[in-house]
């Protein structure tokens, strides 16, 4: 129950850095994906918050799933049309869908709210979980490294470190709760 709480605490900092981005910088002048890229950042670090707190969410498991499908779809559209600079937050967000969607709802413990925090049992499809979980693994080792060497590649300069660390954090969250929920 201490991880559970430590971990939302974690999850929920992260909130402020992408709300900070988004109330102050020029997103005329960054352009349009960079926009779309911080509001899905923090909307997955909601997620990630309502998936971990022992307490659940306000809002049901199927509204979650729904919400993560549109940011899925919405994010695999974006990358087939302009490149692979959205290919990670629509794994992101299909990932998650993954979560709550092959989460056991057999159990009516915590009713129709988001919650893996009192999960007894294992994801559907636990191999699934592993391959993501080992993806963002080595993305949060990435972003980290691009993150202390403030790397262009990790984004625009406007935000570029806060960007960085929030997806290493995040990254790192996912491959945690992905293997942990799996084995």
């Amino acid at each position: 129950m201490l991880v559970d709480w430590a971990l939302t605490a974690v999850f929920a900092a992260l909130a402020l850095p992408c709300v900070l981005r988004l109330a102050r910088l020029d997103y005329a002048r960054l352009g349009p994906g960079v926009r779309h890229g911080d509001l899905a950042e923090l909307l997955l670090v909601v997620a990630m918050v309502a998936m971990l707190s022992p307490v659940g969410g306000p809002i049901p498991a199927a509204g979650w799933q729904a919400v993560l499908a549109l940011t899925a779809g919405w994010f695999a559209v974006a990358w087939w049309r302009r490149g692979p600079g959205c290919a990670h937050h629509a794994l992101s967000a299909a990932a998650m869908f993954y979560m709550v969607t092959a989460m056991p709802h057999t159990g009516m413990d915590h009713g129709p709210w988001l919650t893996m925090a009192t999960m007894e049992s294992r994801l559907a499809l636990p191999l699934v979980a592993v391959a993501a979980a080992g993806y963002f693994v080595l993305d949060a080792a990435w972003s980290g490294v691009l993150a202390v060497r403030g790397s262009p590649v990790a984004g625009p300069a406007p935000g570029r470190t806060s960007r960085a660390l929030c997806r290493t954090v995040m990254g790192a969250g996912m491959g945690y709760l992905l293997l942990a929920s799996a084995l």
